[in-house]
């Protein structure tokens, strides 16, 4: 990988004692509900974010979640592990995505909406698939910070524009990334999540989000379900017609259900 994106990557600050000890509950079978309540409490900032996450209209909840307790009834870990990731991005990373022509308010709304579909959507498909597919809804476009950073150091801000009015998916995106700093947003999540030590089918899952017919046997339904969540939301609209057309596509290839889908779309938009 490029020395310049490299340092970049190794340059993010780690993630702070709190989500990695979230981290650790969350994979470890042996861990419980009370362990991550009390980790999360102990720190009110997070929780205050991870109770307004949980508030948002997208996941269509009538009553107001007031603690976290109730936040992981609802959710279950995996989504709470999810909120926690995408607090500590937003606190300790320095985001300026103009590159993209997202603000930074955006580009959070845009993650909180992908995780809103995916866990809607999941929850009525394989709930156990949920401990990867939330989080990495969540954070699969992450490396989009490191390209922005890039892009505006070597003064291409406005080529870069040019090229993304010229785009019209995420596969367009992809190749657009690849052009102007040689890798893909994909391939830089995948590789800050190595740094960051998360488990590997969450890494590789991300890595093969836009080609999922390229990854093992046992990571394609997850890099699948990603594709089709970027599919429906993305820089470009957030379930626009034509993004739910073209995700019905991939769905019909991949013989999954449209009814189930539909349904988490439709409870998205209300």
């Amino acid at each position: 990988m490029d020395s310049n994106i490299l340092k970049k990557i190794k340059a993010l600050p780690p993630l702070d004692d709190t989500i990695m000890k979230i981290q650790r509950i969350c994979t470890d079978k042996n861990s419980s509900v009370n362990d991550l309540v009390k980790v999360v409490e102990g720190d009110p900032m997070l929780t205050a974010n991870i109770l307004k996450s949980s508030n948002s209209p997208l996941y269509g909840f009538s009553r107001e979640i007031k603690n976290i307790s109730h936040a992981i009834s609802l959710f279950g870990m995996a989504t709470i592990r999810g909120f926690a990731l995408s607090s500590a991005i937003k606190q300790n990373i320095k985001i300026d995505l103009s590159p993209y022509d997202l603000t930074n308010a955006k580009f959070l709304e845009i993650s909180v909406a992908q995780s809103a579909l995916m866990f809607n959507w999941f929850s009525k498909v394989n709930r156990d698939m949920l401990d990867i597919l939330v989080p990495a809804s969540f954070m699969m476009e992450v490396g989009k910070i490191v390209i922005a950073h890039e892009v505006i150091e070597q003064n291409q801000v406005e080529q870069f524009i040019k090229g993304l009015k010229n785009s019209s998916s995420p596969s367009d995106i992809s190749n657009l990334e690849k052009e102007s700093v040689g890798y893909s947003n994909e391939e830089i999540t995948a590789k800050i999540f190595e740094q960051w030590n998360l488990e590997a089918e969450l890494v590789e899952s991300i890595r093969f989000s836009n080609t999922p017919e390229e990854a093992d046997e046992h990571l394609n339904p997850y890099a699948t379900a990603l594709q089709i969540i970027k599919t429906s939301i993305n820089i470009f609209g957030q379930l626009e017609e034509s993004n739910i057309a073209s995700s019905l596509e991939i769905i019909d290839k991949n013989e999954m259900s449209q009814e189930l889908y539909l349904n988490a779309v439709e409870k998205v938009k209300q």
